[in-house]
């Protein structure tokens, strides 16, 4: 059952100031695989599973920003956490046409 939400905004910090979209294109790449269900909003992805489960994605998109050469990384992070079930959906039923 998928019992959580958790959006992140990863803020990868670069050793020149270079342009951060190749670094959050890769932290995407890093959803992808895992196989959770996901949306990439302008700001921040959400996605949507079991918490441990996500928590261990966010813990790839971190290592992932390091191999690409970022020197730390921020990762702002909301959770949703309901034991009886929640699904994007159930959240946004309401606002689509």
């Amino acid at each position: 059952m998928v019992n959580s939400l958790v959006s992140i905004q990863i803020i990868p910090k670069t050793k020149n100031g270079e342009n951060v979209i190749p670094y959050v294109d890769r932290a995407i790449e890093v959803i992808q695989a895992s196989g959770v269900k996901y949306q990439v909003g302008p700001l921040e992805t959400t996605m949507e599973g079991e918490l441990s489960e996500l928590m261990q994605v966010i813990e790839r998109m971190n290592e992932a920003m390091i191999e690409l050469g970022s020197l730390n990384v921020i990762s702002q992070v909301k959770i949703l956490y309901m034991p009886s079930g929640i699904t994007m959906d159930e959240l946004t039923v309401k606002y689509r046409p």
